[in-house]
This record gives structure tokens, sequence and C-alpha cells, in this order.
């Protein structure tokens, strides 16, 4: 049986409160100020003095994990799939493990949509000085050109970025399930130019600034022996404040602070200033939304501020349970008629793919996306099934004909 460094630490406070608890009134005194101690101390922030170092590697092959033939992410020597639980009863560490993996796997993923996909990498804002914090986002090399189709991919919440839908579906499954790269090559295949957005790239992380205290010692109109009597009690209180900062971070985790990216500061500034920067410059007849989860709300959003210029411009907007709700965002009637005739909702349910689905919110027709979790964007059926209606779109909103299954 193993016995916790923090039971350790604990014990021989309990031991004192169980043998002073039978004295007289000065050990009751005792007492009360050891439930006091007992009180102030975090057992959580303690937990973490058990942890190994939050020291992981910065590369796939670090982890001795690669993507195999297939896209699915494999152990390099055993080819099992990936683990959680690598170290039992420690799943803070476990967590901070799973997400170190998450931010590379983030970074090999930009790197197929410039290698496999041939998209370019744009920073923004466009007018973003040295020193400023940046995003980007990617698009092909046609998107502004195209004058017939273009496609605008916007992902949902969370730590996802540009190229991804779902990193638990690229980590436990595959490439195709989880990234935005087939619906990317087919889009091209069949004419569109493609931007991909970039809704949750919205600050840059910094270690923040330590605080200098001048030392006492430079009064040199004080007494010597103020000064050292001061110097004395700096000393001390920076060594308590020591011990408390090790006791309160153990791991030596670095405070961070956010410097948020001008007029990207949110999904919703974001998709606002791509279109006036980049969707509304472009020269294609058609434009073409697929967006999921948050990445839905994000366009009713953009919709709201921009209602005239998307009307005119937008033919078709193809959602995968999408959770924006026009009563909430408070868009108007307009806006309402408009999403009714030419947006469509792919939603999770055990019905067989495009069939009609039931809704209290009659924003816009839903149909089943043909999986009870989350849309298969990689699946070559569902995939076709969104293209063919936003290709048709044109004439007619076909997710109006869905005929419902009994």
């Amino acid at each position: 049986m193993s016995i916790s460094l923090s039971s350790l630490i604990l014990l021989p406070i309990w031991i004192s409160m169980a043998q002073i608890q039978q004295g007289g009134p000065d050990e009751k005194e005792k007492t009360t100020a050891l439930k006091d101690l007992l009180s102030r101390i975090d057992l959580d922030e303690l937990m973490k003095k058990d942890e190994p170092p939050l020291d992981f590697p910065d590369t796939l092959e670090g982890f001795e994990y690669a993507f195999n033939e297939k896209g699915q992410l494999r152990h390099i020597k055993t080819g099992e799939p990936f683990v959680f639980n690598y170290r039992e009863d420690l799943h803070r560490w476990n967590q901070k493990r799973y997400e170190a993996l998450g931010e590379i796997i983030t970074k090999y993923v930009y790197e197929l949509l410039e290698k496999d996909c041939n998209l370019k990498k744009i920073s923004i804002p466009v007018d973003a000085t040295e020193s400023e914090p940046k995003s980007f986002i990617f698009m092909s090399e046609d998107a502004l050109t195209n004058p017939q189709k273009l496609m605008v991919l916007i992902h949902g919440s969370g730590v996802v970025r540009a190229g991804q839908w779902a990193r638990r579906l690229i980590i436990n499954e595959d490439l195709d399930s989880g990234t935005q790269i087939p619906f990317i090559k087919r889009a091209m295949d069949e004419g569109y130019g493609v931007i991909v957005l970039n809704p949750n790239e919205n600050y840059i992380e910094v270690e923040k600034p330590k605080i200098h205290v001048p030392s006492s010692s430079d009064s040199s109109d004080e007494p010597a022996e103020k000064r050292e009597r001061k110097d004395k009690v700096s000393k001390e209180t920076k060594k308590r404040r020591d011990f408390y900062e090790k006791y309160r971070n153990p791991q030596r985790e670095k405070e961070m602070m956010q410097l948020y990216i001008r007029e990207n500061g949110s999904p919703e500034e974001h998709a606002v200033y791509v279109w006036d920067h980049f969707i509304a410059q472009s020269a294609a007849e058609n434009v073409f939304f697929v967006a999921h989860s948050y990445g839905g709300l994000a366009f009713v959003e953009l919709m709201i501020q921009r209602e005239a210029d998307v009307k005119s411009k937008v033919t078709a907007v193809a959602l995968t349970d999408s959770v924006h709700n026009v009563w909430h965002q408070e868009a108007g009637k307009t806006i309402r008629e408009w999403m009714r005739e030419n947006c469509c909702n792919w939603v999770s349910s055990s019905e067989p793919l495009d069939t009609s689905v039931e809704s209290m919110l009659p924003d816009c027709p839903r149909v089943s996306a043909g999986a009870i979790l989350v849309p298969r964007h990689g699946d070559e059926e569902t995939m076709g099934s969104l293209l063919s209606w936003l290709d048709s779109s044109k004439s007619s909103n076909k997710c109006l004909k869905r005929k419902k299954v009994d």
C-alpha cells in the first residue's frame, strides 16, 4: 500500500490534534489553531506535490506516437492507440500530457494544410505591426480570384484550431474523422476556392512580468542600523513568500497573461474580420459556408452585423450540430426567413442520413447526419450529402424537400 506525500504531511497534524484534544483549555487553543491551519491548506494544490514534473516532449516522436497510413495515431513500438491514463491516479498530470500532445497535433494539422492541401497561411490582422499579437487563416491560391465558387469552413469552440473539427476524433479515431482535410480536398477537386477560418486563436499567452520591488538599502539617507533592520524584515518576508510559492506552485508552472489579437478577440469578431477583409473582397459569384457547432453561432452573428452583404454574396450554409439560437442572438425576422430558405443543419441522430429531424426551434431545416455522437465530416457519404446540397442550392433548398421516415 502506497502513502501519498500529502498524507505524510498532514498525518503529524492529525496525530497532534488527537493528542491535545484530551488536554485542558490551553490544549484546546492549540486544537483551534491546528484546525485553522488545516482549513487554510488547499488539498488539491497539495496533491500537486505527488506529481511527476510537467515536462512533456514537443514532438510526436518524443511521445513515441505517429500517424499510420490510415491516418490513425498509434504508438511507435506497440502499435496501440493513444492511452489517456498513462499514470494511474494522476488525472491532472494525464490531462496535461493530453493537452501537450494536442498542441503538437494542432501544429501537425497546420503542416498538412500547407503541404497536403496546398493552402497558404495568411497572417491577421493584415496591417499588424511586428510587435503586436497575430493570428492567421488558411486559403487556397484561388480563394479570392475564383469567379464561380468559394467555400468557407468554420470549426466549433474549445481547443480546436484551423483545419480541425474535433481533436478527440483525431487522437482516438483518425485524421479523416477529426480534420477538415477531406472536405478541403474534395471541395478543391470540385472547383471551389477555399478559406479556412481560425476562430479560437483569439490571443497569445506570455509570461507575467515579475514586479521588481526596490531594495530598502537603496535609501542611502537612512541610518545604517535602520537599513539593516529593514533588510532583515525584507529577507524574512521574501523567505515566507518563497515558501508559500513553493507550496502553492510546486511544479513551478509559469504565471501567464493573455494578450488579445486586435479585431479577432472572439470567434464572432474573427468571422466578421475575415468577412470584411477577405470573403467580401472575393470574386466568387457563389459563397458557401460549412460551419460546425459554435461556428454556426458565429455565422449567425456575422449575418446580424452584415445582413445585406451576406445575403447578396452567400448562396447557402451547411451547418453541422450548430448551437446557434436566432432568438437569443436576437436575429431579425428577415434573417430568420433567409435562414429557412438558405441554411440546413445536419444534426447528430440515430436516423438514417438526410432524414428530416423535428425541431422545437424552426429556424432552419434539420436533417440527420447519420451518426449518434457527432457528424462524421470525413465520411464520404455525409460529406457528399453536404456538398451535393450546397451545389444544388443555387436553384432550390434541397433540405425542404427531405422526406420524413415514419
